[in-house]
């Protein structure tokens, strides 16, 4: 026995409606009763990663984001016959991926009856309407599949003996999560994890206790942590006047905080192959611990 209409119906508003599964019919167990969670799938493969740069307005020629279908591209689709529905009831583009009308009204594909092999058929055409005719001719389109169907149940006239043509646009940009502006953010992402990781992976703290720098800030040193050419590791060092740390390179990685009670000072010396770029510091008045004041001091030169 076919199932009913009811049930299908029932199935799709639990569905579509309220993501929910289906587990007894409306009479039972209506869709604000069902329990089970049954999200629609959302492929990834399938995703617009460019589809913000869909413009609310069709374009009249070919974009990187859209592709047209139109006489003045010289592109209007001209569509084959489903033989596997009723005579001329379903059309076929051969063309998925169709920009819908929720982008903007002027996406609605246009549809004409013309003879097969016209170039200009929205002009010599004759153009049918997705309401019909008023003779229960009413066509669907997906645009998903690229596929026209009449879904009313008759068909318009004068469909025998020609074809049907479609003009719109599709979507010809990237697709999935990798491609277009997500992919880019993504790889920017993991990117800048691969370079804190190999930061730390290169960061030595063996043998530097935090008391021993909290030594060295509080006896008044700049402490910053610079790169050993001897170790291949960023270690924790004092930066002597002219820039330099205590490994055997003279280049500060990251600088820390000289605190005497009075002063916090962010030291900006840096030396470069023996070269002093830029000297100078960030410092801090405080006051009971209370930042007041901040100073930016510069001396040296640059080459």
């Amino acid at each position: 026995m076919a199932i009913s209409d009811d049930q299908k119906i029932d199935y799709l508003w639990k569905k579509l409606g309220y993501g929910a599964s289906k587990t007894d019919i409306n009479s039972i167990k209506g869709a604000t009763n069902e329990s089970i969670p049954s999200p629609l799938l959302i492929r990834g493969d399938k995703l617009w990663s460019d589809s913000a740069q869909i413009p609310s307005v069709m374009p009249a020629e070919d974009t990187t984001y859209v592709g047209v279908y139109l006489d003045s591209q010289s592109s209007t689709v001209e569509c084959t016959k489903d033989l596997t529905a009723s005579a001329n009831r379903t059309w076929i583009t051969g063309l998925t991926d169709w920009i819908p009308p929720e982008f903007g009204s002027t996406y609605q594909v246009k549809v004409y009856i013309e003879s097969a092999g016209e170039s200009t058929p929205q002009s010599t055409g004759s153009q049918i309407f997705a309401a019909g005719s008023g003779n229960n001719d009413e066509w669907f389109f997906d645009y998903q599949s690229g596929i026209l169907h009449f879904i009313g149940n008759n068909l318009p006239t004068g469909i025998n003996g020609n074809v049907i043509y479609i003009s719109g646009a599709r979507y010809v940009g990237d697709f999935g999560v990798g491609g277009g502006s997500i992919g880019s953010n993504i790889q920017s992402l993991v990117n800048n994890i691969q370079n804190i990781q190999n930061a730390l992976n290169n960061f030595e703290y063996s043998g530097h206790t935090q008391s021993e720098i909290d030594t060295l800030v509080a006896g008044g040193e700049p402490v910053g942590i610079v790169y050993d050419d001897t170790t291949g590791k960023f270690i924790p060092s004092t930066i002597s006047a002219s820039g330099g740390g205590g490994g055997s390179s003279s280049v500060p990685f990251l600088p820390l905080l000289l605190n005497d009670g009075t002063e916090e000072q962010v030291p900006l010396l840096t030396t470069f192959d023996g070269q002093e770029l830029i000297s100078g510091l960030l410092r801090f008045t405080l006051t009971d611990g209370n930042r007041d004041d901040i100073d930016l001091l510069i001396s040296g030169s640059t080459p």
